[in-house]
């Protein structure tokens, strides 16, 4: 069912593509004589108004009692995809650690297996707020990453703790849900 939450995370996953293409092609704005940081604005731009679905796309479902299937799937699947285009954006123009982008992937793409195996259970797992803390600190880092801030490289590892931490949690969580039932 297409509704306001489900299209506003619709728009977070039709908006990272392009924010990828703008990442690795800063010739868009230097080959018309505009300086490289209009790119960074660009890139940063377009990271944010998608990010900000992420609030608002949540929100409305809760207040507007709007909650789908649906979204349960497109929310988080929105989340990694910006997330990971821009992570990996990053990488490729030696911006943010190889290290650091891999363990976020290998993390996301574990969780992910996780999320499907507990689904197919019946095991409802739910954001923790673990996890939400590692997207806001994912965000965060990839901000001052974007725009060429101090302090990207140490935001970013702060990122990964968190990240870790989290895929941690829901490990833990998805195993006690696992032996409750087995009992």
């Amino acid at each position: 069912m297409l509704n306001l939450p489900n299209a506003l995370a619709s728009l977070r996953i039709l908006i990272a593509p392009f924010m990828f293409w703008i990442i690795l092609n800063p010739q868009l704005f230097t080959d018309n004589g505009l300086h490289i940081t209009w790119n960074y604005y660009a890139a940063s731009l377009l990271f944010v108004l998608a990010s900000s679905t992420d609030f608002f796309d949540g929100y409305i479902a809760r207040e507007w009692n709007q909650m789908t299937m649906l979204g349960a799937i497109l929310d988080p699947l929105a989340d990694k995809m910006l997330t990971l285009a821009a992570f990996l954006g990053l990488m490729m123009i030696g911006e943010a650690s190889a290290w650091a982008i891999y363990i976020i992937i290998v993390r996301e793409l574990f969780i992910t297996g996780i999320r499907t195996v507990a689904v197919s259970e019946g095991i409802s797992v739910k954001a923790s707020w673990a996890g939400k803390t590692k997207t806001v600190a994912q965000m965060i880092a990839i901000g001052f990453l974007l725009m060429h801030w101090p302090l990207g490289e140490e935001l970013l590892w702060l990122a990964v703790a968190l990240t870790v931490y989290s895929g941690a949690e829901y490990l833990y969580g998805f195993r006690n849900a696992l032996l409750k039932d087995s009992k």
